[in-house]
């Protein structure tokens, strides 16, 4: 495989500076002036592409239904959450961050914002160790070259108010479970440092990271989070075909319902402590079990097996060329192990922008983008 090479740091500084010319306009402007996006696989639009990591969606089947039915790095058959969040916003979608150092074209879809998400990323340092672009990483070095760069070109009090307008959608956590269910290697390192944990020091443990990397945002900017929670991950067709009944795994769905209700708890203490601060919780687990348990309700037929598999009900964590592919990605919520149908996907925001608690709380996606 030949070694992709992530843009230069002065790359990246001239990038920005190109782009950034117009900003003021933006900032000025009746819509959200950028979108900054960080998290995992369900908001990656292509940063692994350019990782030496087997986590990569950058070849068939992946991108079947997207513009073009070529494969971009998503891990989905079309368009994934940053790509709907963007368009419920009336924003392009934000470009992946990895390449911004060969960015040459109109400067309007940087301005929009910028996509640090990389599948495999987790709260936790740990988790996917080495294949990934940790979550603490896109916020201490790569948030943190752009937002200097936006103090450079704009000054400090309009950097700001560039943020401060701006939204950040993340989604993170869904890897860290994962990997506590499914890791079975004695010697490896996570597994070391967690299995002796209770399933909620394991939870507690997940919060304070999360807390200290939300706090980090904050004091870059950031005002108005858009936060993803995590789905029924013991539903999904890489966990559930571990059992021999192929139910639900029952301990992963657990710790996602434990892991949603921390964060909540976390996103109301810091809108307490900083009265500025704006906040919409998608419980994406809440949504996706009602699919799954209404199914044609919903517009579904198959809820269990993956679209993109070995066989039935086989699933691998990423969809690849060796793979079967079901006939019809509408009526599937599950594209591969892992992930989510395009069409799945589009539900969730749509719910998200238009939808009201529970589901969605304290307020819905459209409510937090206004001025």
């Amino acid at each position: 495989m030949k070694k992709m090479v992530p843009p230069k740091r002065t790359a990246i500084w001239i990038g920005l500076l190109l782009c950034l010319s117009s900003l003021s306009d933006s900032v000025q402007g009746g819509r959200v002036p950028g979108l900054y996006v960080l998290g995992d696989s369900q908001l990656d639009v292509g940063n692994n592409n350019y990782l030496q990591t087997t986590i990569r969606a950058n070849f068939p089947h992946n991108g079947v239904d997207y513009p073009g039915h070529l494969p971009t790095g998503r891990f989905s058959n079309g368009k994934n959450l940053a790509d709907f969040i963007a368009g419920s916003l009336s924003v392009a979608t934000p470009p992946a961050y990895r390449s911004i150092g060969n960015f040459t074209g109109n400067s309007s879809i940087f301005l929009n914002g910028v996509n640090f998400a990389s599948g495999g990323a987790g709260v936790l340092k740990l988790t996917s160790k080495g294949l990934t672009i940790s979550f603490d990483e896109q916020i201490k070095r790569d948030y943190s070259i752009v937002n200097a760069g936006l103090v450079q070109q704009l000054g400090k009090t309009q950097a700001l108010a560039h943020a401060e307008g701006s939204i950040f959608a993340i989604g993170v956590g869904g890897n860290d479970i994962a990997n506590r269910i499914s890791l079975d290697d004695p010697a490896d390192e996570q597994k070391l440092l967690t299995s002796s944990d209770s399933n909620q020091q394991f939870i507690d443990s997940l919060a304070h990271s999360l807390k200290r990397q939300l706090q980090r945002l904050y004091e870059l900017g950031m005002r108005k989070l858009f936060f993803v929670g995590t789905g029924p991950l013991g539903c999904y067709p890489l966990l559930r075909q571990g059992s021999v009944t192929k139910e639900c795994n029952a301990e992963a769905n657990s710790l996602s319902m434990q892991y949603n209700t921390g964060v909540q708890k976390l996103l109301r203490e810091m809108s307490t402590r900083q009265p500025d601060f704006r906040y919409s919780f998608l419980d994406q687990y809440a949504v996706l079990k009602k699919y799954i348990n209404e199914p044609q309700a919903n517009g579904f037929a198959e809820v269990e097996a993956a679209c993109c598999a070995l066989g039935d009900k086989d699933a691998m964590l990423i969809c690849t060329p060796e793979s079967q592919l079901c006939y019809s990605r509408t009526n599937h919520i599950f594209w591969d192990g892992a992930h989510l149908t395009e069409v799945t996907t589009q539900k969730l925001v749509a719910v998200a922008f238009n939808g009201s608690a529970p589901l969605v709380a304290p307020v819905n996606l459209r409510q937090l983008s206004a001025p």
